[in-house]
């Protein structure tokens, strides 16, 4: 059986071609198309027409390149940079009539969950109790589990992208007041999370996403060309040195570093504030880095739970994903929703 899966993200849209063998979803061909729609959007966070015809057009390819490729359409979804798009009903519509490809667009607590269930099935139940840490342009997401999902999941909008846009805008390098003012901000929306997280005492850590993958190369983890069976971690004192070793460099000066990519090289230093304030306020001394992640999470879910999972959105949490026929749009943003974090019991 071949599947193939699709995700437009805030700065690449992917295509992930997979054939399935026991349940085990194994890539054949892999593919991005680099648009960086985080800075096509409007400062409002529209798309706008310009934005959207780059959307169309790499989406149009990924669906003619998994034809190619003898797959079905592909299981197609979007994260924050069109999960908070203001306008991104005329978006979703503008896809499914210029494609015939319906995206959906993941609330950000299902997203966390998703890839939870990626990281679980990598890493095995040797882990233990395990708690995931993914940072993406919009957003951060967080989990924990003892179990095949997590006990809970949350989505902040502690994006490295989005930080970078809000708290350096031009500014290269940025100054220390921006710096402390991130900070802060980091701290604040991390607290009850991170309260959830050092209460559980997870027995393991993983880190998922490029941007945790390009902090731990920088950090001295083995590069990509040595395969995904290498064991890779983030030490939390290493990246508290590489931050004060990227605010004083230039985006491109960052670029020249390993591991940080061009493309990514102006939000590294914003991500690398994130992982280690979500790290150093849960307890974490170390991360694993874990090379399967969302995407794996959704394909999972599709071979485990069948075609009408995939169909009906509704089932991820109880939410609401579509209306008016168009998948990803309902009347409250969902990335606006608020945040649910158990609280712990009290001990006696």
């Amino acid at each position: 059986m071949r599947i193939s899966v699709l995700d437009a993200g805030s700065n690449t849209v992917r295509l992930a071609v997979c054939d399935v063998g026991d349940g085990v979803p194994l890539p054949v061909h892999t593919a991005k198309w680099k648009l960086r729609l985080s800075e096509q959007v409007g400062a409002d966070g529209c798309f706008g027409e310009a934005a959207t015809d780059r959307l169309v057009k790499a989406l149009r390819a990924a669906c003619e390149m998994s034809r190619q490729w003898d797959a079905p359409e592909p299981l197609a979804f979007a994260t924050a940079v069109v999960r908070d798009a203001p306008d991104r009903a005329d978006v979703l519509r503008a896809v499914h009539g210029r494609t015939g490809l319906r995206l959906r667009v993941l609330p950000g607590e299902a997203e966390a969950r998703l890839t939870f269930l990626g990281a679980r099935r990598w890493m095995g139940w040797r882990s233990g109790p395990l708690a995931l840490f993914d940072i993406g342009g919009g957003s951060l997401e967080v989990a924990f589990g003892r179990g095949r999902t997590p006990d809970f999941a949350a989505s902040l909008p502690l994006g490295a992208n989005r930080l970078t846009n809000e708290f350096f805008g031009s500014a290269d390098p940025p100054s220390q007041a921006d710096l402390v003012a991130l900070r802060r901000k980091v701290r604040h929306q991390l607290r009850d999370v991170s309260a959830r997280i050092r209460w559980e005492h997870p027995h393991t850590a993983v880190a998922t996403s490029r941007t945790f993958q390009q902090l731990a190369r920088l950090c001295g983890a083995a590069p990509g060309r040595h395969g995904p069976f290498v064991e890779r971690a983030l030490r939390r004192g290493d990246l508290r040195r590489a931050i004060d070793r990227l605010a004083g460099l230039t985006a491109d000066e960052r670029a020249e570093l390993p591991g940080i990519s061009g493309p990514r090289s102006r939000q590294s230093l914003a991500g690398a504030i994130v992982g280690h304030a979500a790290m150093k306020l849960s307890a974490v001394k170390s991360l694993m880095i874990c090379p399967w992640a969302l995407r794996e999470g959704i394909l999972l879910r599709y071979l485990e739970d069948g075609a009408d999972w995939w169909a009906d959105l509704e089932r991820l949490d109880g939410t609401r994903t579509h209306v008016d026929g168009v998948d990803g749009v309902d009347g409250v943003p969902v990335g606006s929703r608020a945040l649910r974090v158990a609280t712990p019991p009290v001990m006696t």
